[in-house]
């Protein structure tokens, strides 16, 4: 039972750096969009819109990075960790 749990995808390093990875970008966005909304010149909104975009796309891949490896150990929970 023990080696379960240390193969456990809650201990795998790779995924808990991309959790805090996606916890941080999550808060980019959000100031990303406050800052957008808050914009009034035509310069600062285009520089904010393509920030959002940007913010947006690292948000997504970073996601399906996340869903990839709980989808790998939902499949083999013991496999996860040495891979």
């Amino acid at each position: 039972m023990k080696r379960i749990l240390e193969n456990s995808i809650f201990r795998d390093k790779r995924y808990s750096l991309l959790l805090e990875d996606l916890d941080r970008t999550k808060h980019d966005l959000d100031s990303a969009y406050t800052n957008l909304s808050n914009a009034v010149e035509p310069d600062l909104i285009d520089c904010y819109i393509y920030q959002v975009q940007s913010v947006q796309m690292r948000y997504q891949f970073l996601l399906s990075r996340v869903k990839q490896i709980e989808d790998s150990y939902a499949k083999n929970p013991l496999e996860v960790s040495g891979s």
